[in-house]
């Protein structure tokens, strides 16, 4: 399988006062297209730091990041901003919606600032996802009106409309209840056996944990022992 994120030797500082605090330390990783991957570990472990690192929100101290084959480091603020929007889809576990556009608004904002698409083509796209998320009767409520269940589908429709190669999400089950977390994550599951979307997940929830493909754990910056291999993806009925 082809290798979609390579990390080399990366470290990452912070200064902190005089002092220097490491949040990564010599992570060597690879993540192949199609995999549905966890990054496990308590909270201050790195996890949200790595996701940073693989989404072009941050750039390491040393060593290299590799997103499809581009060096990441080694772009033009633009650059990464453009690989931003054209490759990667986020989901955040305070949703991050826009407050006063409704669903369908939400989910086709990312499409608007890629801009080249017809605004039949838009409306397309996006009718496909709100159907996919099955929200069509919220289609135009704002978020306010909707449950914390109904706005994370919403932010998980919103990430995937652009149809990116790789999908990061922080902690996405973290304000949720048992149930709607648990459909959110079989959601994602279906997303990925379907439309072979490369999931990675920052968690340290053991409901997220037990149905990934593969799970890395991290523990003060430093991935805990060898990362477990990819799992073989699915490509039809489990």
């Amino acid at each position: 399988m082809e290798n979609i994120v390579e990390l080399k030797k990366v470290v990452k500082e912070y200064p902190l006062g005089k002092l220097v605090v490491k949040a990564l330390q010599d992570i060597d990783l690879t993540i192949e297209k199609g995999e549905f991957t966890v990054i496990a570990g308590p909270s201050g472990s790195g996890k949200t730091t790595l996701l940073n690192m693989i989404g072009c929100v941050d750039v390491p101290t040393s060593g290299t990041v590799l997103v499809e084959g581009q060096s990441t480091g080694k772009l033009k603020d633009r650059a990464r901003t453009n690989l931003r929007l054209n490759k990667l889809g986020f989901i955040f576990q305070t949703f991050n919606l826009i407050p006063v556009l409704n669903a369908s608004q939400n989910v086709e904002f990312p499409l608007l600032l890629q801009g080249g698409m017809s605004k039949k083509e838009r409306h397309s796209r996006v009718a496909e996802m709100i159907e996919l998320v099955d929200l069509v009767p919220q289609a135009k409520q704002r978020p306010n009106e909707l449950s914390g269940g109904q706005r994370q589908r919403v932010a998980i429709a919103r990430a995937l409309v652009s149809q990116p190669a790789i999908v990061l999400a922080d902690e996405p089950t973290a304000n949720l209840d048992s149930v709607t977390g648990l459909n959110i994550i079989n959601l994602m599951k279906e997303l990925n056996r379907k439309k072979q979307t490369t999931l990675i997940f920052s968690t340290h929830d053991p409901r997220v944990m037990e149905h990934a493909r593969r799970m890395i754990e991290i523990v003060d910056g430093r991935i805990n022992g060898k990362a477990q291999p990819p799992a073989k993806p699915v490509t039809g009925e489990e």
